[in-house]
């Protein structure tokens, strides 16, 4: 048996920050498995993506959708290198050759793709088997690691697999089938050359009652007896009782169903509709909103909360129970289950986000790219068991009497504090309650891992090795650089000697490193394997500060020379090249900065804080070489004679002047137009005029004050004698302000 003391999250994390294998968060509804991904979002050192199968999973983790961060298109994957055609004649079915053909990624994901160490997926029980094995694909292809499952990032899934299922179609299934045991993930043929560890939280937060947290756990295990059917059925209501409760919701096993009974309840309310309408800014897809655009309310309604209190105050929570008590134009007030006193409803708001890389830093960055504002509430007589789950009943009429998927009905009830809430409206019978056989399997064989200490110690071996193998090497950055000069060739031949042989320089001085990582990389694995760890960390300081030096004069080199094509036009895919290359030498800098904290840090089993200090030395490294550069290219005159760097070849330039976008965005802020209505007018995200806003207020252009609130600059500027850096001010403030206001502040104070 498992003898394990430390505490299963903390565990959990130290398997995410100290090694690289693939990890299954799981546990019963109520184990904290939502607020350790916010955690770990907030703490970790690595670099992440957080992505869902759906869309409102993804809005609710932080995140975005699996098929718009890898560009899937729809219909399902074969994990196959030959054409579609050889398997299957059916619309929307693709292969690795369908991928890398057809359907390639563009330049901004595969730069965020490139950046990562750490891929986190939520509510992976909805996530097939076939979509992971696309995931893999995509991965081992931007990372030019085809050896190791994912391309080498590390792998979080979290989700309960006693809860929503996944969704396959009989004639996708028809084929799927030659290749998959069933559709769940974990029968992934990338999951089965990774394996995974398997870790379940164990302590319920959310339920208190012995009897009940029994009884869920043999709904969870098929184990149900004849005790528990009893049990459940002893709360069956009839319809006369049930219509006199109040305060109480009612979960259902379809749409039509609650929606009907939400109709009905409504109607019967012998008083005026109120419509209250979302705001919705920029790009925000109707598939993603949280709730209708247009709510309709009546005095007297009872309705849900559908997300926690924002403000901290913990005044109301994802699936509390009101009433409304006063309607008017712009304000409603409800009084809270269990409350007397009312209280006035405060919009929220959800932002759609998507992930970049961020021009300036080339760090990873989200983007809020639209926001859907609106009161957190919905008319809540009724919900379906699909829509219930992450919220929280004190009481619930619990209608599963046709419950069609396994586990609806351990979803159902696992929603309740206590068995004290559950009111049944029809009787629950035994085949209802039956559980997937193939999760069970699964299950019962994953948890019988062995102990998870051992298992942690063993993978942070594993992971130390494979640190000083790949945080040395630069055979990717080769590959990279190789390809890309081949791609250029005949069409990139510039002029001037000294562009024509930036990139072959920096290919051959890359290539004289290689030998010297490989052989500093033998030498640090043999000192590991003697357990020499003084003389393991003198060696990682000298290493470090050796590579360090070398990949700062080629980072150097590398935007001394994107500096100069970006004078010219017409070199935009160029560009995007020379970008991708600068992040890949970026990131390098950056693991080889951190290398030494890692290992002193898996090797005490301290915690990573510290690492977040080395990003903000390479983010400041990154704009000083880059402010050189374009100085540089500012004051070389050999620039004046020809706008392409290459031959004219007679057709007109039509790029934008330098700086005119900027100037657009001036012009209008002085106008007294807000950021907001700049944002509407120019089609632009609101982080990228808040770049021109701060660029403006730095040159003495754009006023600070008509850009910002002066409570927002009076706070953020008091803040910073103990926030030297941007980035520390962001952190500071978290989810407060974003990373363009900050910076807006900051370029003020600078001006000052």
């Amino acid at each position: 048996m498992e003898n394990i003391s430390t505490n299963r999250l903390e565990l959990a994390a130290r398997f995410i920050n100290h090694t690289n294998a693939p990890v299954f968060l799981t546990g019963k509804a109520g184990t904290g498995k939502t607020t350790f991904l916010k955690d770990l979002a907030r703490s970790t050192h690595k670099s992440h993506v957080i992505v869902a199968p759906t869309g409102i999973a993804a809005l609710n983790a932080g995140g975005v959708t699996i098929h718009s961060q890898f560009l899937f298109p729809l219909g399902f994957f074969l994990p196959v290198r030959e054409p579609e055609g050889h398997y299957s004649d059916q619309y929307g079915c693709f292969t690795q050759h369908t991928l890398s053909r057809r359907h390639p990624i563009n330049a901004s994901r595969r730069q965020v793709l490139k950046s990562i160490d750490l891929l986190v997926i939520d509510e992976v029980s909805m996530l097939r088997a076939d979509v992971l094995d696309a995931i893999d694909y995509r991965l081992r292809s931007i990372k030019r690691n085809f050896k190791q499952p994912f391309g080498g990032v590390q792998l979080l899934m979290i989700g309960d697999l006693y809860q929503l299922p996944p969704i396959v179609k009989d004639q996708e299934w028809s084929v799927l089938k030659n290749f998959y045991k069933s559709i769940h993930f974990f029968e992934s043929k990338a999951l089965a050359e990774s394996g995974m560890v398997y870790l379940e939280l164990d302590k319920i937060f959310r339920q208190q009652d012995d009897t009940f947290i029994r009884l869920l756990n043999n709904l969870r295990a098929n184990q149900v007896t004849k005790e528990d059917v009893d049990l459940l059925n002893s709360h069956l209501k009839s319809p006369a009782e049930i219509k006199d409760i109040r305060d109480c919701i009612t979960l259902t096993t379809h749409n039509y169903k609650a929606d009907q009974i939400n109709r009905e309840r409504l109607d019967a309310i012998q008083k005026p509709s109120h419509y209250y309408e979302a705001e919705v800014t920029g790009d925000f897809p109707e598939s993603l909103y949280p709730l209708p655009a247009s709510l309709e309310l009546r005095e007297g309604a009872q309705v849900m909360f559908i997300k926690n209190d924002s403000s901290g105050e913990g005044d109301y929570f994802n699936g509390k129970l009101a009433q409304v008590q006063t309607l008017k134009e712009d304000e409603i007030e409800v009084v809270m289950e269990g409350a007397r006193i009312s209280y006035t409803l405060k919009k929220e708001n959800w932002e759609n986000k998507k992930y970049l890389v961020d021009p300036e830093t080339k760090e990873l960055e989200e983007e809020v790219v639209g926001t859907f504002s609106h009161f957190p509430i919905k008319l809540a007589w009724a919900v379906t068991v699909h829509k219930s789950q992450g919220l929280t009943f004190d009481r619930a009429v619990i209608d599963v009497g046709r419950a069609f998927a396994p586990g609806q009905v351990y979803v159902a009830l696992s929603r309740l504090r206590s068995l004290d809430g559950l009111i049944l409206q029809t009787p629950i019978q035994d085949h209802a309650l039956h559980s997937d056989s193939q999760v069970q399997q699964f299950t019962s064989q994953a948890s019988s891992q062995g102990d998870l200490l051992e298992i942690l110690q063993q993978n942070q071996q594993a992971y130390l090795h494979e640190l000083f193998s790949q945080v040395f090497s630069i055979d990717s950055i080769l590959q990279d650089l190789a390809s890309m000069q081949k791609k250029q060739e005949g069409s990139m031949e510039f002029e001037d000697p000294e562009m024509q042989t930036a990139l072959p320089n920096l290919l051959a001085q890359l290539s004289e490193q290689r030998t010297v990582a490989h052989r500093f990389t033998q030498q640090l694995r043999a000192i590991l394997a003697k357990n020499e760890l003084k003389q393991l960390q003198d060696r990682l300081i000298k290493g470090t500060d050796y590579f360090k030096d070398f990949l700062e004069t080629s980072l150097r080199q590398l935007l001394n020379h994107l500096a100069e094509v970006e004078r010219f036009s017409r070199t935009k895919t160029y560009v995007q090249n020379l970008e991708e290359l600068e992040i890949a030498l970026l990131k390098k800098y950056g693991d080889i900065s951190k290398v030494q904290s890692l290992v002193q840090s898996i090797l005490t089993g301290s915690k990573t804080n510290e690492l977040k200090k080395l990003d903000e030395e390479k983010q400041r490294l990154r704009l000083r070489l880059w402010e050189a550069a374009k100085a540089k290219a500012q004051d070389n005159p050999k620039f004046a004679q020809n706008k392409t760097g290459r031959k004219k070849s007679g057709k007109p330039n039509l790029k934008r002047k330098v700086g005119e976008t900027y100037e657009i965005t001036f012009e209008m802020i002085a106008e007294g137009k807000s950021i907001g209505d700049i944002v509407i007018a120019r089609g632009l995200a609101e982080s990228t005029i808040k770049g021109h806003l701060a660029r403006g207020i730095k040159e003495g252009k754009v006023s600070l004050d008509d850009c910002l609130p002066s409570e927002v600059i009076l706070e953020i500027r008091s803040a910073m004698d103990e926030n030297k850096t941007v980035m520390a001010l962001r952190t500071h403030f978290a989810a407060k302000y974003d990373y363009g206001t900050i910076r807006m502040v900051a370029a003020g104070a600078q001006v000052e």
